[in-house]
């Protein structure tokens, strides 16, 4: 049985179906996403989502859905589905099924009568192309499959509705049609594996509703364009590939196509190979520059991070060939930030204060899987001058004060990953010396130091270690209130929430805290905010705590990071309890891995969303796919099988 399977039971259960999501990406931009059941819920599902850079910065959704019809003896069998107001749904077509996995692929298998039906899907690997395989498994009599493609070519930021500048032609290519919407688009080619019959009938279907949007509090009803059907018969056991691509194919080369892509995925058989598989729909390649994208479905790729996740969504993987394209960019342009060149810079927020130092950390942890002195040589020289770059005061958002702490000013914008606003004000101004962007400058200073000292400048290499002992003295006399530390200080003002920030204080290589310090820090956020899927954001405690992460954007902006559970702090938090408590934190730590496993079925199947209510029953919620999130349970495996191996 698959690892991700599904049944009938569920599927047709929409209360449940309609929850769950799925996305495939294909490393360039591209994706396809929707339910367990094709019934799309938001605006950026879609059956083939690309970036079209020559429109905007936007993705944009190309063919919605592709409802399928199954005849026999006259008789039509609708397999689509669509929501509309009022919770009705047409066709039903989520009755038919009776499995879903997504083993190696997504697999959706359909039972009408006598008719079995399996459908497969794919998207073409760095190439603008969905392809699916429809294979009648078992028929008692003639049948036929009918095709009806739903069209928006709209950005996944805006809705469409009918339009009389809707270009409704079509052109036909061999065994299918082109179209295209609207000028500055390309053509969409619709072909087929097999001859069919084209029947032309453009017509609107109207107010096709996404309750997620409403959900959200944005507009939720779309006018799709279905322009007609393509049909054709299907024998038992044979197989029929469709292609919808921004290029024209041979149909001849479909079936190559389909064995190839193939060929190039790996089994979900556990939660390692499911998150690593996860990780890998991060990457994005453009021309010559790589990068990992913060999430799916609306996310770039953020310089926060990308540094933050790479790590875990490259080297814990075994994927070296992207660690490497993606830090050749990294470089490039953070060489170009340096120099004052903020042109063709891809990476979003490359100046935030605590970026590059993220940067330094995903080195440190490269040191830590190849050795220092290799890091040393490939980025001793950027790391350094990253350093220096904030030493001599040179960073747009960052002021390095006498006590070797950084100073922001977090008031007017938002400068640190608690970046939530309202009327473009910090909804949580957290300005002054912010406690995560400082222990970070403690762990660079020292790590740049062993990287100096690997490269023979040994002089240089503790005068970096002295101004990390300024650093650290500074910390804990700003910071230490004996008990946890302040979320954030000002010459007025020291932020007591107990929030999961300070946890890179005793997370990373390096903390400025000794080792009675790092416990009452790690005790209280296991107290007051650890939950089965991780650390809360605010500990119930304050006035100010709103764990759950529902209603319109300013409803959901003011709870973002006021509650709500992030993943992204359980690789720093599993660090400190391992460092803590040593072998005896391994059942603690197996335990918090289980709620998460669980999560691999729940809300985007094969992966882990951006964050979770504070409160029970700790839902999922934001982006359906997060790297931030995937990268440190990946880390956390990591640190675990170290454990094993070390009492092998």
């Amino acid at each position: 049985m698959s690892y991700l399977n599904f049944d009938k039971t569920l599927l047709v259960n929409l209360e449940k179906s309609l929850t769950k999501e799925m996305i495939r990406t294909n490393r360039a931009g591209a994706y396809n996403s929707t339910t367990l059941i094709d019934c799309n819920t938001r605006k950026y599902h879609g059956q083939l989502v690309v970036p079209l850079p020559e429109i905007d910065q936007s993705n944009h959704v190309l063919l919605s859905s592709l409802d399928e019809t199954v005849i026999q003896h006259g008789a039509e069998f609708n397999l689509g589905i669509h929501q509309y107001e009022d919770n009705h749904f047409s066709p039903n077509g989520h009755k038919y099924i009776r499995q879903f996995d997504c083993n190696i692929i997504s697999r959706t298998v359909y039972r009408v009568g006598g008719v079995i039906l399996s459908k497969e899907r794919m998207l073409v690997s760095f190439e603008p192309r969905v392809i699916i395989k429809y294979t009648l498994l078992d028929a008692h009599s003639p049948t036929l499959l009918r095709f009806r493609p739903y069209l928006a070519f709209r950005s996944v930021n805006e809705l469409t509705h009918a339009n009389p500048q809707a270009d409704t032609s079509y052109e036909e290519v061999k065994n299918g049609i082109s179209m295209r919407l609207y000028a500055g688009y390309p053509h969409l080619f619709m072909q087929f594996s097999k001859k069919n019959n084209y029947a032309h009938q453009p017509d609107w279907y109207k107010n096709i509703m996404y309750y997620k949007e409403k959900e959200r509090g944005y507009a939720y009803k779309e006018d799709l364009m279905v322009p007609g059907f393509f049909e054709m018969p299907i024998k038992k056991g044979e197989s029929v590939i469709f292609s919808a691509g921004v290029t024209e194919i041979s149909p001849l080369k479909l079936k190559k196509l389909w064995e190839t892509e193939l060929l190039r995925r790996n089994e979900r058989a556990d939660m390692f190979s499911t998150l690593k598989n996860s990780a890998e729909q991060f990457y994005k390649r453009m021309g010559e520059k790589t990068y990992l994208l913060a999430g799916y479905p609306w996310f770039g790729a953020r310089a926060r991070d990308q540094f933050f996740s790479l790590p875990g969504c490259t080297l814990i993987v075994n994927r070296m060939d992207y660690f490497d394209a993606i830090m050749k960019t990294s470089v490039e342009e953070i060489k170009k930030f340096l120099a004052g060149d903020t042109d063709d810079i891809g990476l979003e927020e490359i100046d935030q204060p605590d970026a590059l130092l993220w940067f330094i950390a995903a080195v440190q942890q490269y040191a830590a899987h190849a050795t220092i002195k290799e890091a040393a040589e490939r980025f001793g020289e950027v790391c350094t001058d990253i350093i220096d770059f904030i030493r001599k005061q040179n960073h747009p958002n960052i002021i390095l004060h006498n006590n070797n702490l950084l100073y922001i000013n977090g008031t007017e914008r938002a400068l640190t990953w608690m970046n939530a606003v309202e009327d473009n004000l910090p909804i949580t101004p957290r300005t002054g010396y912010v406690v995560e962007i400082n222990a970070l400058w403690y762990n660079a200073l020292k790590f740049v130091a062993e990287l100096k000292r690997a490269s023979g400048n040994d002089h240089s290499a503790d005068l970096t270690d002295y101004q990390a002992e300024i650093s650290r003295e500074s910390f804990i006399r700003t910071f230490w209130n004996d008990t946890y530390l302040y979320d954030f200080v000002t010459e007025h003002y020291s932020d007591p929430e107990v929030r999961p920030n300070m946890l890179f204080a005793i997370g990373l290589p390096f903390s400025p805290l000794d080792k009675q310090q790092q416990k009452s820090v790690l005790d209280i956020c296991t107290r007051e905010l650890l939950t089965p899927k991780g650390l809360r954001t605010l500990s119930p405690k304050s006035g100010f705590y709103r764990p759950i992460y529902i209603g319109g954007m300013l409803e959901r902006n003011r709870n973002y990071h006021n509650g709500p559970v992030w993943p992204l702090f359980f690789g720093v938090f599993a660090t400190a309890y391992i460092r803590i408590y040593k072998q005896s934190a391994r059942s603690f730590i197996e335990r918090l891995l289980i709620g998460y496993e669980a999560e691999l079925s729940a809300l985007c199947i094969g992966t882990i969303p951006e964050l979770f209510d504070g409160n029970p029953p700790y839902k999922g919620h934001g982006g359906m796919s997060f790297a931030m999130s995937v990268s440190q349970i990946l880390k956390v495996l990591e640190m675990m099988k170290k454990i094993d191996t070390k009492n092998d």
